[in-house]
């Protein structure tokens, strides 16, 4: 004790200050080392499942990176599909109003025939009657007598006739 004592120290302080040094110890085991390790292990646990998550994530986000190229792929494989399918029916169509535009010509031309040659009588029919005319008025004049009509006729088909 007398070391104590050179020292400066009190046994009984240091005693007292001991027991209360191993409640504390004690009490902050008991409601503060148990709880603080509960909530470092419950922390730990969260943060691994986190990574887990995070992995599967990945791993789903590669699933779908994967799956979002596939459809990808085959939309554009589709589209090159409607593409073809509406040049073609394009194609078609163009084929078809060529078509009916070559026959709406063709019967324009075959009207305007018929036009011409409807004309074409119809000048020969004018060219005939003014030939008749005239060869009429040559006869009168030839002859220097007027004929009745029914003469005039047979005279001018006769005419007509050998002019063919």
């Amino acid at each position: 004790m007398k070391l104590f004592n050179a020292l400066g120290l009190n046994l009984y302080i240091l005693i007292a200050q001991l027991v209360n040094f191993a409640i504390l110890v004690f009490v902050l085991y008991k409601f503060a080392y148990n709880p603080i390790l509960d909530f470092l292990k419950d922390r730990r646990e969260k943060i691994e499942k986190g990574v887990l998550n995070a992995k599967k994530a990945d791993e789903k986000m590669e699933e779908v990176k994967i799956k979002e190229e596939e459809i990808l792929k085959e939309a554009k494989k589709k589209g090159r599909e409607i593409a073809e399918l509406a040049k073609q029916e394009g194609e078609k169509k163009r084929k078809k109003i060529i078509e009916n535009t070559k026959e709406e010509i063709g019967q324009i031309i075959n009207q305007e025939k018929e036009k011409m040659r409807a004309e074409k009588g119809e000048t020969l029919k004018q060219a005939k009657k003014e030939i008749a005319e005239l060869v009429t008025l040559s006869l009168e004049k030839v002859l220097d007598i007027k004929m009745d009509s029914e003469e005039d006729k047979k005279i001018i088909q006769k005419t007509i006739k050998s002019l063919k």
